[in-house]
């Protein structure tokens, strides 16, 4: 039988071994473990670089992401100049891009929901030859066709995507609308839009040497249920007459289709079930989905709004008119996905404004399908570009 004292030294011998074992255990976990996540808790990153000038390609350059001040990976971009980081752990990214000649950049990610892929604005990085000069841009209504706001505060941070932290400069917009940042450092910038009434606007300026036509428009606020989708695209862009396209449930059992500003697709009726609501009262007319703003030139601005979304399900498209309709060669066009367009949604959920905002995937079409919305799962990103020859067939 065992004394008293050798059932104490196998107790003894029993938590040594097992603090031995936690020990090992602690020091072989991974930098994914280490960073917080769990197995399920985690997403991929992606996008692509381009020079500024000439909009080309650059492969080879250093991509590091870093979450709270530790370094999660580091990784190149290939020969077409995309890159692609899977399993980090969900949370905000500093992302800083590095290339001999290149002004470093940096730009802001935020993985929020398990499994998500998410796509970033396509950085476009400036020769280190850039030197500091003037950003300047006016500021619109996203309804309302040539229009201008006066008296919006413009706060600007340094790096892309980047929507708190230090506000760099600050200045607001004249009786016409512009704004001017003046003698900024060469780099990119995110500017804040802030104004009464509006939603706040976020979007990437650069400065090198001095820089004109850095334009946005914002969204009104929106009543309890309502949506609205912005399409912009820069000053300069590779795409001309960018159109937005939204199908969704009417109150029968088929889909409208909206997608220019005219009596047949313009405006949807929830009332009539069609694109006509003569004899409808203010009420029955207001229930609708709009075409607000068609513009159709190198930039400019596409907004659609629903006064109030219903069950079913919604799909987002843009779609290159000027190289995809009756042109069967727009399926190798790359020029929608250098336009550097971006969509922004707003929604109010009754309690709270979601904003949203997709980016372009770097491959070749006329056809870049956006999102799905339903109440019940919320927004889906689709994130792909095809091809077709037909607007109206567009679903």
């Amino acid at each position: 039988m065992p004394t008293k004292k050798s059932k104490n030294l196998f107790s003894i011998c029993l938590a040594i071994f097992s603090l031995f074992i936690g020990s090992c255990s602690e020091d072989k976990a991974s930098d994914f473990e280490k960073l917080g996540a769990t197995a399920s808790s985690s997403g991929t990153i992606q996008g692509s670089v381009v020079s500024y000038s000439g909009n080309t390609a650059l492969s080879g350059v250093s991509i590091s992401f870093t979450k709270s001040g530790a370094t999660a990976a580091t990784i190149s971009t290939d020969s077409s100049g995309n890159f692609s980081q899977s399993a980090l752990p969900l949370g905000t990214y500093t992302l800083t891009y590095s290339k001999d000649d290149y002004l470093s950049a940096t730009q802001s990610a935020i993985l929020e929901t398990d499994n998500q892929t998410l796509v970033t604005s396509a950085i476009k990085m400036l020769a280190d030859t850039c030197s500091s000069g003037n950003i300047v841009g006016t500021i619109s209504d996203a309804t309302i066709s040539s229009s201008t706001i006066s008296g919006a505060t413009i706060n600007a941070r340094s790096g892309s995507s980047v929507r708190s932290g230090t506000i760099v400069a600050t200045t607001t917009t004249n009786s016409s609308g512009v704004y001017t940042l003046s003698s900024m450092s060469a780099g990119w910038y995110t500017i804040q839009v802030v104004k009464d009434n509006y939603i706040d606007r976020y979007f990437n300026v650069l400065a090198c040497s001095d820089k004109t036509g850095q334009n946005v428009a914002m969204s009104p606020s929106l009543a309890s249920g309502a949506m609205r989708v912005v399409l912009s695209w820069p000053n300069g862009s590779t795409a001309g007459d960018l159109d937005s396209h939204l199908t969704g449930p009417d109150n029968v059992t088929s889909r409208f289709h909206v997608y220019y500003p005219s009596s047949t697709y313009g405006n949807f009726y929830y009332y009539t079930n069609s694109y006509a609501c003569s004899g409808c009262t203010s009420s029955q007319a207001s229930d609708n989905v709009t075409v607000d703003r068609d513009d159709q030139s190198a930039a400019g601005t596409e907004t659609i709004t629903i006064s109030s979304v219903r069950s079913g399900t919604y799909r987002y498209s843009v779609y290159d008119f000027d190289n995809g309709q009756g042109k069967a060669s727009g399926a190798t066009s790359t020029k929608l996905a250098t336009s550097g367009a971006d969509v922004t949604v707003y929604y109010n959920n009754g309690t709270t404004t979601v904003d949203n905002t997709y980016n372009l995937p770097n491959s070749a079409g006329t056809l870049w399908k956006v999102f799905t919305f339903t109440t019940s799962g919320g927004f889906v990103e689709i994130g792909t570009i095809d091809h077709t020859t037909e607007s109206g067939s567009i679903e």
